[in-house]
């Protein structure tokens, strides 16, 4: 796994951390960011929260179901259902969330340089036909803090736009091993994935793609 550098704590990255290769509307990507090892060993990472919080699908505040299924890790886990969206310190068999995986939290230090670890680790796992429509993080308390999305597996069809639903968007593919990190005039910035290239990754063994998106929830 790429190790974080020592750094003191603050809010915008240090001078030796990780450079996004690329930033789009505000929205800053580290193509190639973990290598075939590094992805490799996440991944055993995510099989170990799953054990202990296994996956589940969600359903939307309109009783949809996601096309998604997802976990958590951390303090606080991100929770769907016809009560709306929401934090929450269980999983729903009412266990509580797994701890926050060093592994996770080093990358975290390295692309945002900020050494408060998040609350949350959220775990989305797309099959097949799924996707995720265009929508905002704003379930947090301070949107100061920034977001990380972590892609693994197949490559997805990433949508970012602005801060209105109608504002105009820019697609770029995300291969297993890329970061994107929401800050500034991205952090509330309308994004998505719209379609999975099925088969472009042979780092699950049944397929799919594994995105684990880290936040400061700050309730």
């Amino acid at each position: 796994m790429k190790s974080a550098r020592d750094r003191s704590s603050n809010s915008s990255r240090a001078p030796d951390g990780a450079k996004p290769t690329v930033t789009i509307r505000g929205f800053e990507i580290f193509k190639g960011y973990l290598d075939s090892a590094a992805q490799s060993e996440l991944v055993q990472v995510v099989r170990g929260v799953a054990q202990k919080a296994p996956l589940f699908s969600p359903v939307t505040r309109f009783g949809k179901p996601m096309s998604v299924q997802m976990t958590s890790a951390g303090r606080l886990g991100w929770y769907s259902d016809t009560s709306g969206y929401s934090y929450r310190d269980r999983h729903p068999s009412g266990a509580p969330w797994p701890n926050l995986p060093e592994e996770v939290s080093e990358i975290w230090t390295d692309v945002t340089g900020i050494d408060r670890t998040p609350d949350c680790c959220l775990i989305n796992f797309y099959r097949g036909n799924a996707r995720m429509g265009l929508h905002q993080d704003k379930d947090e308390g301070d949107f100061s803090w920034p977001v990380v999305s972590i892609s693994l597996g197949d490559e997805a069809l990433f949508r970012m736009g602005g801060i209105e639903r109608s504002d105009k968007t820019e697609s770029i593919w995300l291969s297993s091993g890329d970061i994107v990190v929401l800050t500034g005039e991205a952090r509330l910035a309308f994004h998505g994935v719209d379609r999975i290239k099925q088969g472009s990754s042979q780092l699950l063994a049944q397929g799919g793609r594994l995105n684990l998106t880290l936040r400061i929830v700050d309730l």
